[in-house]
This record gives C-alpha cells, sequence and structure tokens, in this order.
C-alpha cells in the first residue's frame, strides 16, 4: 500500500507541479469535524466520495464532480499521465467557475 500511495503521489506532485501547483509537502489527513460542520460549501469528487463523505451539515452547499479518479488510470505511464492531465484540467476549470 505505501508503494501505490508513493507512485501516486510522485504522478500528482509532477502533474501539478506542471501547473505552477506545489503540492510536495501535502499530505492525506481525516476530516476535521469541527472544519466541516462550519463550512459554507462542500464540494466532492470521484465515485465514492459522495457514499465516503460525512452527511453534509444542513447550512452547506454541496456540488459533487463526478471525476475519474486518475489513482485508478490503467495503461501505459503515457496513458496515466493523460488521466491525471485530465482531470487535473477539469478540476482547475470547475474551480474557477465558483470564483
Amino acid at each position: 500500500m505505501e508503494q501505490v500511495k508513493a507512485v501516486l503521489q510522485q504522478f500528482g506532485t509532477k502533474y501539478m507541479t506542471e501547473d505552477g501547483v506545489d503540492i510536495s509537502h501535502q499530505k492525506s489527513k481525516l476530516i476535521d469535524l469541527n472544519y466541516f460542520n462550519s463550512a459554507d460549501l462542500i464540494v466532492t469528487l470521484c465515485g465514492d466520495a459522495r457514499d465516503r463523505c460525512p452527511v453534509i451539515p444542513p447550512q452547506a452547499q454541496s456540488i459533487h464532480w463526478p471525476l475519474p479518479d486518475p489513482a485508478q488510470a490503467k495503461g501505459t505511464p503515457e496513458q496515466k499521465m493523460v488521466v491525471f492531465r485530465q482531470v487535473r484540467d477539469e478540476i482547475k476549470q470547475l474551480v474557477k467557475g465558483l470564483i
């Protein structure tokens, strides 16, 4: 499992850095429920996020972006690269739409 995480972090870090975003020091962490419960907007990504996400607080607007999980991409490194870039670019455009 640790080897899979390392490979995914390598792909994610590489393709975010290409777009000028350094995520090399970011780590996965549990949701802080106090922060979550005070949120005005909650955006979930990928297919299983809606099923795994805690109950959305009543004051929060909820948006689900059903994006493919790039970690599940199959194929050669070049084919996986395409998926990571597509998802990165789609997230970027969706976030711009929120601003």
